[in-house]
């Protein structure tokens, strides 16, 4: 049989679509609270959650990791459907990236250049490199096993969405604790975390997600 119409055969498996849905949902949910219970049990929110809010900072940084965490988590979803429409889901990862582009010229023009550096390094950069895959696991290790009930056509791709989606999770949950604010931080140290992740994720799925 080509497998052109092997594809065709389990796009037409209604049975299969919807156990491969309701293991996503499962994926994403479990992996979601193990890792938010692993934040909070481990380094815990940061002490003046109440109060921080009222800056934009960390506004926008809990804000623009929730949006990365939902448009790769819908990404990594359509990667396990035989012959689903992949490339709006991945042009849309471009609304966060542009929102940091933004977000880093306007605290560019704010802050004195002196105090870039400051800003970029932070005080956490090597922790957040850490802390981010760990909290990636749970969700990482849920979207391989639900791909695993997928047929995803791009193993490699595949791997890299659920490695993209579980790193964006683990950032949006760390950003909760996190107390470096300054989007400079954001786009070096949280950008190279889940890089990481995405990079394991492709290499794991090559061999893992074939089908």
């Amino acid at each position: 049989m080509k497998t052109d119409d092997l594809i065709t055969l389990m796009t037409q498996d209604a049975p299969a679509g919807m156990r491969y849905g309701r293991a996503l949902a499962l994926a994403l949910g479990v992996g979601i609270v193990v890792s938010a219970v692993l934040l909070v049990g481990t380094v815990g929110l940061r002490h003046n959650m109440a109060s921080v809010f009222e800056t934009a900072r960390v506004l926008f940084k809990i804000a623009v990791t929730l949006v990365l965490a939902v448009l790769a988590a819908r990404l990594a979803m359509r990667v396990g459907r035989p012959g689903a429409e992949t490339s709006r889901p991945a042009l849309l990862l471009v609304v966060p990236v542009l929102m940091v582009v933004m977000a880093v010229i306007a605290e560019l023009v704010v802050l004195p250049s002196d105090a870039w550096g400051a800003s970029l390094v932070g005080r956490n950069a090597l922790f957040c490199l850490f802390f981010v895959p760990v909290l990636s696991l749970a969700p990482f290790a849920g979207l391989f096993w639900a791909l695993k009930k997928g047929a995803p056509q791009d193993p490699t791709a595949a791997g890299a969405a659920a490695g993209l989606a579980a790193g964006a999770i683990a950032a949006a949950i760390y950003a909760w604790h996190c107390p470096d604010d300054s989007p400079l931080f954001l786009v070096v140290w949280y950008t190279i975390a889940i890089a990481g992740v995405t990079a394991a994720g492709a290499l794991l799925g090559r061999r893992w997600l074939r089908w």
